[in-house]
């Protein structure tokens, strides 16, 4: 690998990484807010977003411990709302070439970084793609850290001098995300996977099975997304 191509390949990661910011110190913050009126203290809710670094499930955490949960049982309900990892990362396994530096960098796969990577990675050299992933992870994960951090320590005067954001915090995220998965409705395949994904979603957020719909959902895009994948292949191969 050349160093300038690290360099290119390392720029490109924190340009691309620059838009998120828009979704993640908006949401950072309101994390911060909650986490120092649930009786964390700044520090403490600013190293959650440091080693947990979990988004939604950072949320359902404070409130578990604020309202007297057992810790074992909101460590559980964490990684069940996490466990869509398990499938997100094979997802990304073909883009990847090999490096150390995976395990590690792990850490800094979200919902965002992986519609985001699943775009970008394809296209991009391998020599690139390391250096890429390291660039638009360390944006958004240091981006996570200064919001929850600005939500602890001004976050009540800021939601006082604003009231707005007190509605718009909690919707910025979901709208980058949105934004990130729209280039995929133009493949019939991806389309296909990703309505069977937000029904499921939808249905099991209005039914009492509201903690499971992240991973459940996903799990159920994974399966459609495959078999869709066989069919179009034996298509193929009977064409042949």
């Amino acid at each position: 690998m050349s160093q300038g191509s690290s360099k290119s390949g390392l720029k490109q990661g924190v340009i691309d990484g620059l838009p998120l910011l828009g979704g993640y110190i908006p949401v950072a913050i309101s994390f911060g807010v909650i986490a120092v009126q649930a009786g964390f203290s700044t520090l403490e809710a600013t190293l959650i977003s440091v080693f947990i670094y979990a988004g939604a499930s950072q949320f359902l955490l404070v409130a578990m411990v604020a309202s007297g949960a057992p810790l074992w049982l909101a460590v559980c309900m964490t990684l069940l709302v996490n466990v869509r990892h398990v499938v997100y990362a094979p997802n990304l396994v073909p883009y990847l070439p090999q490096s150390k530096a995976w395990p590690y960098l792990m850490h800094g796969l979200t919902d965002q970084i992986f519609a985001l990577a699943h775009t970008r990675l394809p296209l991009m050299e391998d020599a690139k793609k390391v250096d890429w992933f390291k660039g638009v992870s360390m944006v958004a994960w240091l981006s996570w850290i200064a919001g929850t951090a600005l939500g602890g320590i001004a976050g009540d005067s800021l939601t006082q001098h604003w009231p707005i954001l007190d509605s718009v915090m909690p919707f910025a995220l979901p709208a980058l995300f949105l934004v990130l998965l729209a280039p995929k409705f133009s493949s019939k395949l991806w389309s296909a996977t990703l309505l069977v994904t937000m029904t499921v979603a939808l249905f099991l957020a209005l039914s009492t099975f509201k903690n499971a719909a992240i991973p459940l959902a996903a799990l159920c895009g994974a399966i459609t997304f495959y078999l869709l994948t066989l069919r179009v292949e034996r298509k193929q191969s009977h064409a042949r």
